[in-house]
């Protein structure tokens, strides 16, 4: 005999559940033109289908005549196979499918600020609107892959580079050099870049980081670098920082903005502050149109309950 080639034996693996869902309506709807007319294709094919099956599992499973179609045994066996198989596959489609209820395991991940501010106090609620959802929230400021690590969303930060990559945009936020009144009050608060040359400027150590902070002097574009005693791995420490009165940090407005609207961290520069935005998204692999139905859920939550009021520019320092 000769050997089926790989491709045509994967087509035929791919056509098993056609040629099972053909044998099932021929037995269910009493004939093959019946079945053909079920399914929106002609008895030919419907009958070429049924064929195909008996011939790959070597056995008939219907007797023909032009008066009534009978089962063989073989044929009563597999038909009621047959059907907890397609109720199965019915099942499982349900489930995955497009308009399945969000259900099962989202791996979500963030650098630990954003994780902190904005992820964390929205999973409470996320999990009562989608009960069946679990979440796994994994903080790090390292950019992970999110196929080789298994991670469905990544919260993001700053312009996306080209990749395979579909950003959702959840807000924008300003960016401020900032310090407390403390080390204000020691140092007195900048108002020159001459000034702000001679200030401790706490620098950061991720990856991604700018070694400059940007300035605008007359109109043009200057870059200030930063040069201090301490630096940190992430804004939550430069944050905390900050706070103590270590030196002046440049921060998202997102991240400070309670601080700034109590007091606890002051504005400082601002007349040379370029007062650009820096976008926040949700990144996922692969295409809107398709994602699961998890997925999409916590995608759609995200952007609808995303708060960045007020993120988007300096408030003016406490009184």
């Amino acid at each position: 005999m000769k050997p089926i080639h790989k491709s045509a034996a994967a087509r035929v693996e791919v056509n098993r559940a056609g040629e099972l869902e053909a044998f099932v309506q021929v037995v269910d709807r009493g004939g093959f033109s019946a079945a053909a007319r079920h399914l929106g294709l002609t008895p030919s094919a419907i009958s070429k289908l049924v064929a195909r099956l008996e011939a790959r599992l070597s056995v008939q499973l219907v007797h023909r005549s032009t008066r009534k179609l009978q089962l063989t045994a073989e044929g009563q066996l597999f038909y009621e196979r047959g059907l907890r198989v397609l109720a199965d596959l019915d099942e499982a489609e349900r489930c995955v499918g497009a308009g399945a209820a969000p259900r099962g395991r989202v791996s979500i991940n963030a650098s630990i600020p954003f994780g902190h501010r904005l992820l964390l106090p929205l999973v409470p609620r996320l999990l009562e609107a989608y009960p069946e959802l679990q979440v796994d929230v994994v903080l790090t400021d390292r950019v992970v892959d999110l196929m080789e690590e298994r991670c469905d969303i990544a919260i993001r930060w700053g312009k996306l580079p080209p990749s395979d990559l579909v950003g959702r945009l959840l807000g924008h936020t300003a960016q401020a050099i900032v310090g407390s009144p403390d080390y204000l009050a020691r140092h007195g608060a900048p108002t020159t870049v001459e000034e702000l040359a001679r200030h401790n400027r706490l620098g950061s150590t991720y990856r991604r980081n700018v070694p400059d902070w940007p300035l605008v002097v007359d109109g043009r574009a200057v870059a200030m670098p930063v040069v201090g005693s301490a630096r940190a791995s992430d804004g939550a420490a430069l944050r905390l920082l900050a706070l103590e009165g270590v030196g002046l940090a440049r921060l998202s407005v997102y991240h400070v903005l309670p601080d700034l609207r109590a007091g606890r961290l002051v504005p400082v520069m601002e007349a040379f502050n370029p007062h650009e935005l820096e976008p926040l998204h949700a990144v996922y692999l692969g295409r809107p149109g398709r994602l699961p139905a998890r997925v999409r859920a916590v995608l759609d939550f995200l952007a609808a309950n995303a708060d960045f009021e007020g993120a988007d520019r300096v408030p003016a320092p406490a009184s």
